[in-house]
């Protein structure tokens, strides 16, 4: 009995008040609110950064996050929507870059499969007109490639081929090239007193390794002959990455051809022909009487690229018109390697013959100036006289020493009446 009468007692007695009368519902609450708060002082004085520390990462990016809702977003929509067009171009960029570069892959025929071309409006389209080069091969030929990268610029360069028979022709022509200043020339010497003679003269030269058909032609060979061997040469320094600008010695430099260049197409070549139909074709009309009513036959002419002064482009196809012209010298020896050379450039495909798929440009006959278009034209026209040529070469003409002289005399030292006593063709 007398603990029942306690049992009240002791329930009060765990939360009692003063005077010992229990606490009510809402003095509870306020007693854990305040012991919260307690709680919470004590930890954010003891654990600044919080019981769980954050990333130093997201640590970074909090404040950005917080800054970025509190500022005007309007400035930072323009610029992602400039930056999103930007892309689109690029991005477009791109899809062009690919669709030309498998054009390119395509045309020069290392394309694996066949691609499909969808053409634009009526007067739009536009065939691509320059083959990608080829990819360098060092291991053939290393010491000619230290040479080349050296005196190269930019991957291109002026080659020459000489031998003794030629000595003097060749002092002229890299003594005008010198003063020029064209920096990247260089003598191919196919004997051992050319490639002295070079050195002794600060000229850049470069000595094949000893080969039986190179070394014997090149010692002894004629014009002609030498002439040949250019294609086989050639062929290496393609292979190496190089452009070439193939130069006979009977050449005068009045200026540096290539500031004149378009490297547009595999071959840029000067022309034999003498104006401006000849050098660039015309419609040459055939008659023949008999045929009557079609007596009269159109047809399509041009006078020949000259194989003495040519730009050639390390490419597929260049690569196969030098295979093509040398196999065929080799195997023709009777053969004038300017009449193949031009065989091979326009030759079309026909029954029992593939034509080589090459894209090819005509020099301006007045910058890149035959002997014949000089003597023949320029020297009697009073508006002609007065244009600077890039170069002129003395093909026409079998008195080249005196006649390279002459020219100089005229172009570089100003004689007006240099060129006077000579007469438009050979006697």
């Amino acid at each position: 009995m007398a603990g029942r009468r306690e049992l009240p007692l002791m329930r009060g007695g765990g939360g009692g008040g003063a005077g010992g009368q229990p606490m009510s519902r809402g003095a509870r609450i306020l007693a854990a609110v305040v012991v919260g708060v307690t709680l919470g002082c004590v930890c954010a004085f003891l654990y600044p950064d919080g019981l769980i520390p954050r990333s130093p990462d997201s640590a970074l990016h909090w404040p950005r996050r917080a800054d970025s809702v509190a500022c005007d977003t309007t400035g930072e929509v323009a610029d992602l929507k400039s930056q999103l067009k930007s892309l689109e171009r690029k991005n477009a960029e791109l899809k062009k870059q690919i669709n030309e570069l498998s054009m390119k892959l395509q045309l020069s025929g290392q394309g694996g499969k066949e691609v499909s071309y969808k053409a634009g409006p009526f007067g739009t389209v536009k065939v691509l007109r320059t083959n990608p080069t080829v990819t360098p091969d060092e291991s053939i030929n290393p010491r000619l490639a230290k040479i080349l990268e050296q005196v190269a610029v930019k991957k291109e360069l002026i080659v020459a081929l000489a031998n003794s028979n030629v000595r003097e022709s060749l002092e002229m022509w890299f003594t005008n090239i010198k003063r020029v200043g064209i920096p990247n020339y260089l003598v191919v010497a196919l004997d051992d007193s050319i490639e002295s003679f070079c050195k002794s003269k600060d000229v850049p030269v470069y000595r094949p390794d000893p080969d039986e058909g190179i070394d014997s032609i090149g010692k002894t060979g004629g014009n002609h002959a030498v002439s040949g061997l250019k294609f086989r040469i050639l062929r290496q320094f393609l292979q190496l990455g190089y452009s070439v600008l193939l130069s006979d010695i009977d050449i005068i430099f009045f200026q540096n051809p290539f500031d004149h260049l378009y490297r547009d197409s595999d071959v840029e070549s000067m022309s034999d022909g003498h104006n401006n139909m000849t050098a660039y074709g015309f419609n040459d009309v055939f008659d023949e009487p008999s045929m009557g009513w079609a007596r009269y036959a159109h047809t399509m002419r041009i006078w020949v690229y000259n194989s003495g002064f040519f730009f050639i482009r390390p490419t597929i196809p260049s690569i196969e018109l030098l295979d093509r012209v040398a196999g065929r010298l080799s195997s023709e020896p009777k053969s004038w390697d300017q009449a193949v050379f031009n065989e091979e450039l326009f030759f079309p495909s026909h029954p029992g013959y593939e034509g080589l798929h090459i894209s090819k440009r005509t020099m301006d006959i007045y910058l890149f100036m035959n002997s014949k278009v000089l003597f023949k034209t320029v020297r009697k026209d009073a508006r002609l006289r007065k244009l600077k040529p890039v170069i002129v070469h003395l093909n026409y003409h079998p008195d080249k020493s005196d006649r390279m002289r002459a020219v100089i005399e005229f172009y570089v030292n100003g004689k007006q009446n240099a060129l006077d006593h000579f007469p438009d063709g050979s006697e």
